[in-house]
């Protein structure tokens, strides 16, 4: 099966060598979406509810650009360096997804790959052929 390597314009330059996001078929696996602009600057340092905003913001350019939607999506990872940064990022998440509601893991951990990074999310989404 045929897998095309998914890298908007609109999305960063990855900053290791990796695709935004593989499609293969009908699914879509999107690498974990860092707070980052386009131009690859953090953006919010210190302020998870900033900061989730883009996350949200990149992963919806990835999947547009994979020829999907939040609505497509049917599983989401959520990484966080503190529990309590939880509302802020489900505020943004829930503007982002509407009623959708795809099944999720939060997960708190020490470190994110980019220095000032709270808050980091990926997933997989599934379109109809």
């Amino acid at each position: 099966m045929a897998k095309e390597l998914i890298n908007p314009k609109d999305v960063h330059e990855p900053t290791w060598p990796y695709a935004h996001a593989v499609k293969t078929g009908n699914t879509i696996y999107i690498s974990a979406q860092l707070p980052l602009d386009p131009e690859g600057k953090l953006v919010g340092p210190g302020d998870p509810a900033a900061q989730a905003e883009q996350v949200f913001r990149n992963l919806q350019n990835v999947l547009k650009a994979a020829g999907a939607s939040m609505e497509d999506v049917v599983k989401l990872t959520t990484y966080l360096l503190d529990f309590e940064y939880r509302p802020a990022v489900m505020e943004a998440r829930n503007r982002f997804f509407g009623n959708h509601r795809a099944p999720s893991i939060l997960a708190v951990v020490n470190d994110l790959p980019v220095e000032g990074a709270l808050v980091e999310v990926d997933g997989i989404a599934v379109v109809d052929n």
